[in-house]
């Protein structure tokens, strides 16, 4: 089991790093599927798991002055208030119904992949206008033009992202990188370095409340998976800049398909 732990941590390390979304979303099912974890027990390690590797490629994007500092603080500052309302939810909800829940999000994710892939294959990637977006970064400052509108939205993506923190384990990301794509205009780069500040900071409050709360049982064979995950991390980060995006966000796409049914199927077992 130590070097299954290690393999599927560095998984989730590379994959992080890559996507700067999809390294939480597959933390609790490698955590469930792979080495045993209850959703409730995984849930705290995945998160204290995802902080780490984020926070280290994180670090990267900081010294290149990718991250949107401001946005990333904002709705870190949303979820991390949020986040214990969804802690608490899941554990009242029955296993059943959180690995069926998480099941059906994996699927939901999937398919928007798949979606964004093929409109980036048939040149279609940029079909919202700067003008029909409302997180713009100005031209002649290089930082966003905050108004009433860019607040509430990046608050917004801070709610969801905490809910989904605390009821899950699954750090936002997935939903952090496709909102600041839809909403804003910042590059790719600067989505997936701001993605992974805001992994670090609401993941790691989540950690905290869960500590706090004795919910965090850490074991050896989670810190084998917490180290593979930072070592993926600096691994994936190396390529992050190389692979294109569209055949990347299908291949993870079929990976979290594939992951999805693997839990329906623990479900109905």
């Amino acid at each position: 089991m130590t070097l299954v732990a290690l393999y599927l941590g560095a998984l989730v390390g590379v994959i992080l790093a890559l996507t700067g979304a999809g390294g939480g979303i597959l933390a609790v099912p490698a955590l469930t599927l792979g080495l045993g974890f209850t959703m409730v027990q995984a849930s705290p390690i995945a998160l204290l798991t995802v902080a780490s590797a984020a926070a280290t490629g994180m670090m990267g994007g900081l010294l290149k002055g990718y991250v949107r500092v401001r946005a990333a603080l904002l709705i870190s500052a949303v979820g991390i208030s949020v986040a214990p309302f969804g802690q608490r939810l899941a554990h009242v909800l029955p296993e059943r119904g959180l690995i069926g829940l998480f099941a059906c999000i994996m699927l939901i994710v999937a398919a928007r992949l798949f979606l964004t892939a093929a409109r980036r294959a048939s040149g279609g990637g940029a079909a919202t206008t700067s003008r029909s977006k409302t997180c713009v970064i100005n031209t002649k400052t290089g930082r966003i033009d905050w108004n009433v509108e860019a607040f509430l939205k990046l608050s917004l993506i801070g709610v969801i992202s905490g809910m989904a923190t605390g009821l899950l384990g699954v750090g936002g990301g997935f939903i952090v990188v496709p909102a600041l794509l839809r909403c804003s205009n910042i590059s790719m780069n600067g989505i997936v370095a701001t993605s992974l500040m805001v992994i670090t900071l609401i993941s790691g409050g989540a950690v905290i409340t869960a500590f706090m709360a004795g919910h965090l049982e850490v074991s050896r064979l989670s810190l084998l998976f917490i180290g593979g995950a930072v070592g993926g991390m600096l691994l994936g980060r190396q390529f992050a800049e190389v692979i294109p995006a569209a055949r990347l966000q299908q291949t993870f796409a079929i990976l979290v398909t594939g992951v999805a049914l693997a839990l329906f199927h623990k479900m109905m077992s």
